[in-house]
């Protein structure tokens, strides 16, 4: 339990709320977007828009695979 007179971790508080953020627009995105597809035009339009969705997951995880890599890479140039 945290005391009142403990300093907050700003950093880790800012980014489990980023990663929050990110987790509920996916799944707003996946579920209520696709739900809603299905119940307007169809099934088959769904999984249609599911596929877009998973073909634009992957540039966004590219990029996300390459700036991880280029901070490892940084903080081990700044250690040495």
């Amino acid at each position: 339990m945290k005391r009142n007179n403990e300093p907050m971790d700003l950093r880790k508080y800012t980014s489990q709320t980023t990663f929050r953020l990110i987790v509920g627009a996916g799944l707003l995105l996946f579920i209520v977007g696709l739900g809603l597809i299905a119940w307007i035009y169809s099934p088959a339009a769904a999984l249609m828009g599911f596929l877009c969705l998973l073909g634009m997951l992957i540039p966004i995880g590219l990029i996300i695979f390459f700036l991880f890599g280029l901070d490892k890479i940084v903080k081990k140039m700044n250690d040495e």
